[in-house]
């Protein structure tokens, strides 16, 4: 199948989410993280992902309203912090997000992190807003098996999103088999290793190879993995360089090459040991 910037996942609700987007973590709100999302749409990217804590969404809302891409043609995402986990400050966060933000609906609302004892409450608020047409999808951020297992023991609604660390140092098989048996599509954030991925051996072989960056050579494992990859960046040449994946294939055997480094090393908190 040819894979392209527009390419799209289906949600187990049947919204479509891009499989490329650019993330804005450590972009600063105002003129960085403004012009890296004007970029990045002028580029053809059509899925942008924040959250409440990066304390960005005004300079991100900005960037949508200049009219670069048509609204409805952007998949916008945010999440909801720890500290506002609970029925009624779910609502109320969300509201927030939304005025900061400043659009009239959003795509995609996840909960950042499984707050123990918080975040059942804060999924029947993200049904709410679900069912009240305010978000076109729901989900969670940074859940292992044994959280979704409890989510799903009450929720009415399957989350549509389960967004973890996942790059080749942690591949996470376990949690996307179970993702995928009950249709919650897997989306990666440090795709990047958080620039880890710069001392790896195997990767820059692979890069020569198909004469490309190490970047989009784990980019491309993503995609081709059919999990959302979000890399984030304020770099323009990054961003750029980092759309450019659609123009070639790994074959398997790389794939497997890459599948192998796993580890299970994370770079970024263990859900289990956040400190909440």
């Amino acid at each position: 199948m040819q894979l392209s910037i527009n390419s799209t996942v289906k949600l187990n609700n049947n919204v479509t989410m891009p499989l490329l987007g650019l993330g804005t973590w450590l972009a600063s709100d105002g003129k960085e993280v403004e012009k890296a999302v004007k970029f990045a749409l002028e580029t053809g990217y059509k899925s942008i992902d924040t959250a409440a804590i990066y304390g960005n969404e005004r300079g991100v809302g900005r960037a949508i309203k200049t009219g670069i891409i048509p609204r409805e043609q952007i998949f916008v995402t945010t999440k909801l912090w720890n500290t506002d986990q609970g029925f009624k400050s779910t609502l109320n966060a969300f509201d927030v997000s939304m005025q900061k933000l400043d659009i009239d609906y959003l795509d995609l609302y996840l909960i950042h992190w499984p707050v123990k004892g918080k975040y059942k409450e804060s999924w029947k608020a993200l049904e709410q807003l679900y069912n009240d047409g305010k978000v076109r999808a729901i989900g969670v951020s940074n859940f292992h098996i044994h959280h979704l297992k409890d989510l799903l023991d009450e929720a009415d609604i399957v989350p549509m999103i389960n967004q973890v660390e996942f790059h080749p140092y942690l591949t996470q098989i376990e949690l996307r088999k179970f993702c995928s048996e009950h249709k919650i599509q897997f989306e990666a954030w440090s795709p990047l290793m958080q620039g880890n991925f710069l001392s790896v051996p195997t990767i820059h072989k692979i890069a020569e190879k198909y004469n490309k960056t190490p970047a989009q050579i784990i980019l491309r494992w993503d995609i081709q993995h059919n999990v959302v990859t979000i890399p984030k960046s304020v770099h323009e040449d990054r961003i750029k360089e980092n759309s450019e994946i659609f123009d070639f294939e790994l074959d398997e055997e790389d794939i497997n090459k890459i599948d192998a480094l796993n580890k299970n090393y994370r770079f970024g908190p263990n859900p289990d040991k956040f400190n909440f």
